[in-house]
């Protein structure tokens, strides 16, 4: 069985990480979507509510599912029995970063591979960042997230 994981810090999902996670439903028997803590990012959602977040967009995809982490990915792969980890990439700048990290992950752990997906170009500009700042500053956010979870964004927001 193919096990792939997607890591990232989701903070929160974008229709551009839902993309990725529906196309590489299609092609692994197994995704993980795993929220990592980002210690250089301050986020809006704590880890738990993310992973929440994030389970109630991929109801659709019976082999897709969500799991929270802190530590090195090379771990959770080892403990999940996963060979390969899903990057989306939207721009060269992303490519710089991942590379890197791949090439880190690969000296941790020879056997395990990076697979990277190019986003679909109508989420090329789109990042979780910037979904916050629109919606920080009463953007509408239609369109850049998937609808069923714009309400905890706003709530969210509101109260902070």
């Amino acid at each position: 069985m193919k096990v792939a994981v997607y890591p990232g810090s989701f903070d929160p999902i974008t229709n551009g990480h839902l993309d990725i996670i529906k196309r590489a439903s299609k092609i692994f028997d197994e995704v993980i979507v795993c929220v990592l803590v980002n210690v250089d990012k301050k986020g809006l959602f704590h880890i738990d509510e993310r992973v929440k977040l994030i389970e109630k967009v991929i109801k659709p995809y019976d082999n897709v599912k969500v799991e929270s982490f802190n530590g090195l990915l090379i771990d959770f792969m080892k403990e999940k029995e996963a060979k390969v980890i899903i990057k989306g990439l939207r721009a060269l700048s992303d490519f710089e970063y991942e590379f890197q990290m791949a090439l880190m992950n690969n000296k941790l752990d020879s056997s395990i591979e990076t697979v990277f997906m190019m986003t679909n170009a109508k989420y090329s500009y789109l990042s979780s960042s910037a979904v916050k700042q629109v919606a920080k500053f009463g953007g509408c956010i239609k369109g850049l997230v998937p609808d069923q979870i714009i309400p905890d964004i706003m709530n969210k927001i509101n109260r902070g």
